[in-house]
């Protein structure tokens, strides 16, 4: 039994950190349930210590603040560069699209074209103003994205400590 739950804490520590680029999976909050299950199993260090319920309430608060600024972000800087709700629409678009055509790169290019595109066809904004816009919906994105990344490594390292 013991191997099965590790097992299941490990992926979901990996979908948690596949699920912080994938729009469908939520990456932080599976990172965090691997940890949870590893916490009532009752996972040791390699010293003996059972993880503590301080390191389980910190994770869940990152989880929370990150997955809240994940949403507030993109919208931030879309907003602050010119941008319209079409350049965020388009970015998840594009984000979804990239991700089926070619992952990771496509991803990248898909969010960052998604927005250029939208906001050039829709908002009926110059080439300019359209990449200026595109420019802040990206690096919403891009910094929405890491934030998750780097808190699901986190959380995976303390799954792996604790197995």
């Amino acid at each position: 039994m013991e191997t099965v739950i590790a097992i299941i804490a490990v992926l979901a520590g990996l979908i948690g950190i596949i699920g912080s680029v994938l729009p469908a999976l939520p990456g932080p909050p599976l990172a965090w349930v691997g940890m949870l299950l590893l916490y009532f199993w009752g996972g040791t260090n390699g010293d003996g210590e059972p993880m503590s319920l301080t390191i389980l309430l910190v994770m869940l608060g990152v989880t929370i603040a990150v997955s809240i600024i994940d949403y507030i972000v993109p919208m931030y800087l879309t907003k602050a560069t010119g941008g319209s709700k079409y350049a965020s629409r388009g970015a998840l678009a594009g984000l979804i699209l990239g991700s089926f055509i070619a992952p990771p790169i496509g991803m990248i290019l898909g969010s960052f074209l998604g927005a250029f595109l939208m906001e050039l066809y829709y908002a009926r904004k110059s080439s300019g103003d359209a990449f200026k816009s595109a420019a802040g919906s990206f690096l919403g994105f891009i910094l929405g994205t890491g934030l998750k990344i780097i808190a699901c490594c986190v959380m995976m390292y303390y799954i792996v400590v604790y197995i």
